[in-house]
């Protein structure tokens, strides 16, 4: 009936087999499985033998051709039925009709097509991710060559600024840091060792020994060997789960597809039932009773119903893109009004993925830091009262500890805060600059020591201006606390770890920092003479923080009944601070990805329920907890930036990215871009996709009645074996002026009032219910009977039959306007409600304007059959029109009563 870009199903998320465990084999075991060595690698025969086997290194896509998608436009019961309508009119010779029916065929594929041609092809950006080049040693040489022409076995070499060619188990390197966020979610980019692990179920962010495909060298340099390539790679099996992801139908578009082909039986039964009635009796000759069945079948079909639908929804998506969301698909703006579930990425979308301090510890004082983010606005408090940073001295020197032991740079630009380095690092560099303002210390690096992983901290010597000079240090907590003991045998260490793991519980991540003055001959820093003692000065606990606005928009979305799950690549304890601090839950329980691997798909359908966060979560942990959902019978919404998060976007019911932080993949596997990261644009997009939907469904049960009397005056036409009242080009102007007029007064129709207060529709079930049914029942046979009633009276009346049929029109157009005020709002017609959309009335006076060009231009009179009208004959028509609202408005009147009866007993 419809066309748009359908929404997904897929198969068992579980259906292919995890990856194999390099990462808990010793680096000789790793090498003889693949006859490779560090020093020679591959032979150059080897290489050729392997690519030939096993393929280039690259990922491939399967691509539709246009017309393939054109044609699967016409795939359609309604869309079938006017073919053959159009088919009929032309044998018989009635070319205006034939023509008219076409067009509005040949426009509904064409909105269709568009539609899916401008649909998202995640694949293609997947591919783009892979390396170009890689360095590799074969044949004892080190050389460069095509990435794709990769293959196991070879050894890669590894340094910064590099992005992984293919998945590699590092053998060796030096102070080796890898940016795998897009994998993981993890902010921070990874310190890798090269030490076998001991749990072959490690989860991906946690096996440190290991390099994936598309992800970036930020620090160091290793070497390591291939041990999968193209779509055996982490990145290939994520591009398998977004292709795998197959074709399904978004919940409006099942409800009116359901619509539609109700709709199309029951006409296709009454048109064989009348043509056999017809042909039995002889009323008319074969070619006037075909023609007379194609008429009822075409005024009964509701043609308007997609341009009206689509118009509805790109309507909506045009307001969404003023509230920076860019909707790709148009009934994704709608489908968010039915969501149950939103599983959220927690990393840049509930929070801002810019790590802050919080909380500054020292001996004397707890402090807390105002201000998220890398901006550096915002407070150094003690007892919620701004400190004056010149009072305390190992405040002070904390603060430039931080700054200085440091390998990061904070730079504006475009008007945004920005870092080059590593996310703590440059939580330190906006803690100072909170503490001290724009100015820098005015210290001169003489040396320092690099963070690596052996030790983990890192370290600087400076020099003052007056020649003294002094270390600044800072790292984990574990390796200060050491240091610091050397220099004080007193130093609580009880007490410091109490209050780090007080801290760890709130999900921060704590650093430590210290500094030592030294003799101004020294001008070197090293390790011993940091074992020797440090001053510790304090800890800093810092936090990816939660982003403000969201915790307003959560509150919104529970009171809609939409629940909120969080999915992350971080830590159990890290996710659930986060949770309760965003008020995710009354009360938070946290799964891992590990446990969840564990489940069976029925265990995970049964279980699902229970959880609000999913830590530690791999690509195809996010695909396995959005099909369980579904499975349980839920809408889902996912919302995530990475690349990791592609297959859950596209397998979702609506999949919502990341504008400005969001990779490509990330966007074309989504149905929706929140341009501003702003998870709470989501709440607007709630609200609009009802909104959206009661206006859609207030556009079916207008239009249906209407249409419907239509066919009804032809098909009691055909019974009485009487001379058709309407003929098709008059019941197809019919359809078509309403459908440009009148009908679009449903797009700028606002929402009801409590919209957000309701819990979501429940789906699966039909569009119109019980009750939308007797209405549109009886409103048909209403609007019919009387143009049957003024047609005959008329013609009886010695009124010509072209005006007779000219004024039946009249009668179902009136119906139609006077209906419209009837199924705007629950509300009576005639009343506070009455002039909330202007556009009603302007839409309105178009329609008459219409009518009358149809009824007086010589013009129409020709080409629709009409006749001039009397001023009589129009209020013959209008009261035909008031009798429905009349009608209508009464049965309202009962309804409202009956529901306030229910509500009373209730209370």
């Amino acid at each position: 009936m419809i066309y748009f870009m359908d929404k997904r199903s897929i198969d068992s998320p579980d259906s292919k087999p995890g990856p194999a465990t390099y990462f808990v084999q010793q680096e000789a075991e790793v090498l003889s499985n693949f006859n490779s060595d560090m020093e020679n690698g591959l032979s150059s025969e080897t290489a050729k033998q392997l690519l030939a086997k096993n393929g280039p290194n690259e990922l491939t896509a399967n691509v539709t051709p246009k017309w393939v998608m054109f044609l699967r436009q016409f795939n359609n019961v309604i869309i079938y039925i006017l073919l053959f309508a159009a088919a009929m009119t032309l044998l018989l010779q009635h070319y205006s009709d034939a023509i008219v029916i076409g067009l509005v065929v040949i426009i509904n594929a064409f909105i269709g097509y568009f539609q899916e041609v401008n649909a998202s092809n995640a694949l293609e950006k997947i591919k783009s991710l892979l390396s170009t080049e890689a360095t590799v040693i074969r044949d004892g040489n080190r050389t460069d060559i095509p990435a794709s022409q990769l293959v196991v076995g070879d050894i890669v070499y590894l340094e910064a600024g590099d992005n992984v060619p293919a998945d590699l188990r590092l053998l060796d390197g030096d102070n080796l840091r890898i940016q795998e966020s897009a994998l993981t979610g993890e902010a921070d980019s990874v310190l890798k060792t090269f030490e076998p692990l001991t749990d072959n179920k490690t989860p991906l962010a946690e096996r440190t020994n290991m390099a994936y495909a598309s992800t970036a060298v930020t620090n160091g340099s290793a070497t390591g060997i291939v041990v999968q390539t193209g779509h055996d790679t982490e990145l290939g099996q994520i591009a398998s789960d977004v292709s795998d992801v197959k074709a399904a139908k978004t919940p409006l578009m099942q409800e009116l597809d359901g619509l539609g082909k109700w709709i199309s039986y029951f006409i296709i039964a009454i048109a064989i039932i009348l043509f056999g009635i017809g042909w039995w009796t002889h009323i008319y000759s074969l070619p006037i009773l075909a023609l007379a069945v194609v008429t009822m079948v075409v005024g009964s079909l509701p043609e308007g119903l997609p341009a009206s639908t689509s118009v509805i929804l790109a309507m909506g998506v045009n307001k969404m893109a003023k509230h920076n969301a860019i909707v790709k698909t148009l009934p994704a703006v709608e489908t968010l009004g039915t969501v149950d579930v939103i599983a959220t990425d927690k990393t840049g979308t509930l929070t801002k993925n810019e790590m802050t301090a919080q909380d500054i510890i020292t001996v004397d004082h707890r402090y807390q830091v105002t201000g998220t983010g890398y901006a550096p606005e915002g407070q150094i408090l003690l007892n919620q009262e701004a400190v004056k940073i010149a009072e305390d001295s190992t405040l002070q020197k904390l603060l430039v500890a931080g700054f200085e032991a440091n390998d990061t740079m904070l730079q504006q630009e475009d008007g945004q805060w920005i870092i080059n380095g590593e996310p703590t690092d440059g939580a330190f560099l906006t803690l100072y600059h909170k503490g001290f303002g724009p100015d820098q210390p005015e210290l001169t690096e003489l040396d320092r020591i690099p963070f690596d992983s052996d030790y983990r901290y890192i370290a600087r010597l400076d020099e003052d201006a007056d020649g003294q000079h002094e270390v600044f240090i800072k790292g984990a907590p574990d390796k200060l606390y050491q240091m610091a003991l050397a220099a004080d045998p007193t130093f609580d260490l009880k007490e410091w770890d109490d209050i780090i793991a007080e801290l760890t519980h709130q999900g921060k991540r704590v650093v430590a920092v210290g500094h030592k003055l030294v003799d101004s001959d020294v001008d070197e820093v090293t390790h011993e003479t940091l074992r020797q003692g440090v001053d510790f000065l304090g800890i800093v606990g810092i936090i990816d923080p939660p982003r403000e606005e969201v915790i307003s928009a959560l509150k919104e979305m529970h009171t809609a009944g939409v629940e909120v799950k969080m999915i992350t690549g971080d830590h159990p304890d890290t996710a659930a601070a986060i949770g309760r601090q965003l008020g995710l839950a009354d009360r938070i329980n946290t799964i891992t990805g590990a446990e969840l691997d564990k489940m069976s798909p029925e265990e995970l359908k049964a279980n699902i329920g229970h959880y609000n966060v999913f830590a530690r979560t791999t690509p195809r942990n996010k695909l396995a907890i959005i099909d369980a959902y579904q499975k349980n019978g839920k809408i889902t919404a996912m919302t995530g930036d990475g690349v990791n998060d592609a297959p859950a976007l596209k397998k979702a019911d609506i999949g919502v990215s990341m504008g400005i932080k969001g990779t490509d993949v990330a966007k074309d596997a989504a149905d929706m871009i929140l341009v501003d990261d702003n998870f709470t644009t989501m709440t607007k997009a709630i609200r609009e996709g009802r909104r959206l939907y009661a206006n859609i469904k207030k556009t079916i049960v207008f239009l249906l009645p209407t249409s419907f009397a239509e066919g009804l005056i032809v098909a009691f036409s055909i019974l009485m074996q009487q001379a058709l009242p309407l003929v098709p080009t008059q019941l197809l102007w019919i359809n078509m002026v309403s459908a440009i007029t009148i009908q679009f007064a449903f797009i700028f129709e606002p929402e009801e009032e409590g919209i957000m207060q309701r819990p979501p529709r429940k789906t699966g079930t039909s569009l119109l219910n019980k009750r939308d049914v007797f209405q549109l029942t009886y409103v048909s046979i209403l609007i019919a009977a009387m143009g049957l009633w003024a047609f005959d009276w008329l013609t009886s009346s010695g009124v010509s039959h072209i005006v007779a049929s000219t004024i039946t029109v009249n009668v179902i157009i009136m119906g139609k306007i006077f209906y419209l005020f009837n199924i705007r709002t629950p509300h009576l017609a005639f009343g506070r409600h009455f002039f909330t959309n202007p556009m009603a009335f302007a839409t309105i006076g178009l329609l008459i304007v219409l009518q009358l060009l149809l009824v007086y231009l010589p013009f129409m009179q020709g080409v629709f059959k009409t006749g001039n009208m009397t001023l009589e004959q129009w209020g013959i028509a209008a009261a035909a029109g008031f009798v429905t609202l009349l009608v209508t408005e009464l049965d309202k009147v009962i309804r409202i009563m009956i529901n306030h009866k229910r509500k009373t007993k209730m209370a």
